[in-house]
């Protein structure tokens, strides 16, 4: 006698134990997620939320910018602030972006051009530019470079007779100024000549001026012969007799003294960003001046180790320098990449060779530049450049940039701001939708994570954290400082789980293995056969802090999709997925 037998069915399991991150594509691969909020790569490969972010200070009046020296330092209601002591650099701008640009011990503030000496706060800060005005009698004479004046200056066809040492002869036959030297008794071209000029004030000069300050000069005596107006190198400042005087280049043939108005001014250029490279500042901008100066489309650089004079021209290789470019469009960014300053439009890179010499050199790439509002997305992670393209995140590394952020789907972003901090990239930047992201790329991983809808405004890491200015307040990502926030919530979704064999099938169940602290929790929900509707299924909690594993029973159906959600420190260590198959028919 036999029984009948019943067939029994197939069963097949698969182990996801490596959690990749966040891919938001329509098919993604097993362990990685199409959504996620709050998860980090800094446990892979297990399933993480990330560490408490924590409060460093929310009691600012108007905070506008940070930046990290020797300790943190920010811009709150127009005053600079380092290490939360204020500083005498009052009166900063609060309407417009704030570029706080570090070289050497100093902080420089763009667009408002003023700086500080962050060792000697008390006595060293003030306007990069400065400017002179003065009303009154001049009295102008030519001069040797340092000041000292000639004591005898004639003027004719012919050469004087019977002439002494040093005596200046002004040839009117060919227009040169000669010196005669008794020792070889001949008339020697003075290649350069020099004018000085005296005012009646005292000690105003050299309070406001140094020596090889470049300056712009208007209101100076003007003939045929003199040219002592325009862009001028002060080539002395002192005094003498109680009278303030500067030295210049120009040809003044007879000394005498006249009632002017006269300005000097040393001038900061306008400039849509500025970054710090082998002690110098550098900069760029596009625009038009106005009548009479036209359209602007260039880059300059200050004199070696003075970012007040972008005008100095001594003809050595500390000068400052500028150049044109024939590129279209207008400036999205620069930064100092690997010591040399590099300029981005939307569509090309300008790189500049730092020449030792000063004949500095500029490259042009076509290629992915960084997209118009995005220039602060700029960061330095493990000697690569990212930053956020049109088309995307790129990679750039003195060559083609490479596409690194194919997990964030085809959404289009925008206005992305960036910081780097160890082998993380966080960028923040908002959708087509207005709806801020904070994404973070671990680069050495080449995971990507959404942690929330955080709108950073500025980045700075300084020491074990990096600090983000977020609206009034200022955050430590790693929560090392400050007010640690009293839990994190996070989720993650998974992609549409495919079933691959062709058999009728249903998926029996989901083993998840994981470790909870006491007091987290987490729930489970399906979606099924695309429904948009997401189902409650259960809630994790461990009564004390441990591992366990957790059967999960969703109904039978198409396809469907998954989400974790919960609070606290939950670590899955792995998800089966428990098949059943059966036959074809």
């Amino acid at each position: 006698m036999s029984y009948p037998r019943l067939s029994s069915r197939r069963s097949d399991r698969v182990v996801t134990d490596t959690f990749a991150g966040y891919d938001h594509n329509m098919k993604i691969p097993d362990g990685e997620w199409y959504d996620t909020k709050n998860l980090t790569a800094m446990r892979y490969p297990m399933f993480s939320p990330r560490p408490k972010r924590a409060l460093l200070n929310d009691q600012f009046t108007k905070l506008h910018a940070i930046i990290a020296k020797e300790s943190l330092c920010w811009v709150d209601n127009g005053t600079l602030y380092i290490n939360g002591r204020a500083t005498p650099l009052t009166g900063l701008q609060t309407e417009r972006e704030s570029q706080l640009v570090s070289m050497g011990a100093y902080i420089c503030v763009f667009p408002d051009k003023k700086y500080i000496n962050t060792m000697d706060t008390d006595h060293d800060y003030g306007d990069m530019g400065a400017v002179w005005n003065y009303s009154g009698t001049v009295t102008y004479t030519m001069c040797h470079q340092d000041g000292t004046i000639y004591n005898n200056v004639s003027k004719g066809p012919t050469e004087p007779e019977n002439p002494v040492n040093g005596q200046v002869w002004i040839d009117t036959t060919s227009g040169t100024v000669k010196e005669y030297a008794v020792y070889t008794k001949i008339w020697v071209v003075i290649e350069t000549v020099y004018t000085r000029v005296d005012f009646t004030t005292s000690g105003q000069v050299k309070s406001v001026f140094k020596e090889h300050d470049g300056v712009n000069i208007t209101g100076m005596h003007e003939d045929e012969s003199s040219d002592l107006n325009g862009s001028k190198i002060l080539y002395a400042v002192g005094e003498e007799n109680s009278r303030d005087f500067i030295v210049i280049i120009g040809i003044q043939e007879e000394s005498f003294s006249e009632t002017a108005e006269i300005r000097i001014s040393r001038d900061v250029p306008d400039m849509d960003f500025v970054c710090e490279a082998q002690n110098r500042l550098w900069g760029c901008f596009y625009g038009n001046l106005g009548p009479g100066k036209g359209n602007i489309n260039e880059i300059y650089c200050c004199a070696l180790g003075d970012f007040k004079n972008w005008e100095q021209y001594l003809g050595v290789s500390t000068d400052s320098w500028r150049a044109s470019r024939g590129s279209d469009g207008p400036w999205t960014g620069c930064i100092n990449y690997l010591g040399s300053p590099t300029f981005f439009k939307e569509n090309i890179i300008h790189t500049v060779s730092v020449s030792p010499v000063g004949a500095h050199q500029i490259g042009d790439l076509p290629a992915r530049g960084v997209q118009q509002g995005s220039h602060r997305s700029l960061a330095v992670v493990n000697e690569t450049l990212y930053y956020k393209a049109r088309s995307g995140i790129v990679a750039y590394q003195g060559g083609i940039p490479a596409d690194v952020g194919q997990a964030l789907g085809e959404e289009k972003y925008y206005n992305a701001v960036a910081g780097a901090f160890g082998d993380r990239y966080y960028i923040s930047m908002k959708d087509a939708h207005e709806t801020w992201h904070l994404f973070c790329y671990d680069v050495k991983k080449g995971i990507w994570m959404r942690e929330d809808n955080l709108h950073v405004e500025g980045f700075a890491p300084w020491g074990d954290e990096l600090y983000a200015k977020v609206g009034n307040s200022i955050l430590a990502l790693n929560g090392t400082d400050g007010t640690p926030e009293d839990t994190v919530e996070w989720y993650a979704e998974t992609g549409i789980q495919y079933y691959q064999q062709p058999d009728r099938k249903y998926l029996s169940r989901y083993n998840i293995r994981l470790n909870m602290e006491r007091g987290a929790k987490m729930q489970i929900f399906f979606e099924y056969d695309s429904s948009g509707l997401w189902e409650f299924q259960q809630e994790v909690r461990l009564p004390v802090t441990g591992t366990a594993m957790i059967p999960v029973r969703p109904r039978r159906c198409d396809h469907l999709r998954m989400r974790l959600e919960g609070s606290g420190d939950v670590r899955i260590f792995s998800i089966a997925r428990i098949l059943e198959l059966g036959s074809d028919a």
